[in-house]
């Protein structure tokens, strides 16, 4: 569903850059579990706070950050010490017509355009778990004999159950229905906060094709995470105590 494009390289000094020899006792802040685990529940997306919504289409998609790894510890791992930003997407579709996100982009967009896509599981491993790509290498053998392919380590499975426990399910939007899952962004090569004047970029979701194949490509969705942070300080005001006045 996702396609990976180029990013960047900056210094991003605001999330420690981890020694990339980082072992599994470092990684894994969290025990291994193959009980499934609960993200806090879906709501439809115009009840978040960054969000885009296309009246016409009748469709709406929100963003919601983790940027505190005590606001998302259900996650088995530390992505977030480790550069990752979670990044829960939530398609609400109030047409009457499903929708198909086998084509989408879902990028997120750094304040200077940086064009991030969403880690796949090889990325992620080798991030927590292991300097060496995990890929296959091809052996050359002498002649007439085709080359073997060796592979490294396998992805960690707490990679994979978070995956299927937080990850999108499917890639179908039901009519009138929600549809949510966990994305990881590496930012950590970023210059700056990274949700700062960063947005989510959708591009690609379709109507399902219909008995003829014809589908129809919806429009762009933009959703800056200005409005999350705006949100966010919004509600650590509200929650601090008011001042009493000195007695006389």
């Amino acid at each position: 569903m996702i396609i990976n494009l180029a990013m960047k390289s900056h210094l991003f000094p605001h999330i420690p850059l981890l020694v990339v020899t980082t072992t599994l006792l470092f990684a894994v802040t969290s025990s291994a579990s193959d009980k499934p685990r609960k993200a806090p529940p879906t709501k439809p997306a115009n009840q978040y706070a960054a969000f885009d919504t296309h009246p016409k289409e009748q469709v709406t998609v929100a963003a919601e950050p983790c940027d505190d790894a005590k606001d998302c510890d259900f996650f088995r791992l530390s992505y977030i010490q480790h550069g990752f930003i979670p990044v829960r997407v939530i398609f609400t579709n109030d047409s009457d017509t499903a929708l198909s996100l086998d084509d989408a982009r879902i990028q997120f967009i750094s304040i200077n355009n940086d064009k991030i896509p969403a880690a796949t599981d090889d990325d992620i491993q080798r991030r927590l778990f292991s300097t060496q790509s995990i890929k296959g290498r091809k052996v050359p053998l002498p002649a007439p004999l085709p080359p073997i392919t060796l592979h490294d380590k396998p992805v960690d499975k707490q990679i994979t159950q978070d995956e299927n426990d937080f990850g999108f399910k499917n890639t179908t939007v039901d009519p009138h229905s929600n549809l949510a899952g966990y994305l990881f962004y590496d930012v950590r090569q970023l210059d700056e906060y990274p949700l700062k004047g960063a947005e989510i970029f959708i591009k690609m979701v379709h109507t399902v094709a219909d008995k003829d194949g014809n589908k129809k490509e919806l429009f762009d969705f933009n959703i800056p995470f200005d409005k999350w942070l705006a949100a966010q300080a919004s509600q650590k005001t509200s929650e601090k105590p008011a001042e009493t006045s000195p007695k006389p």
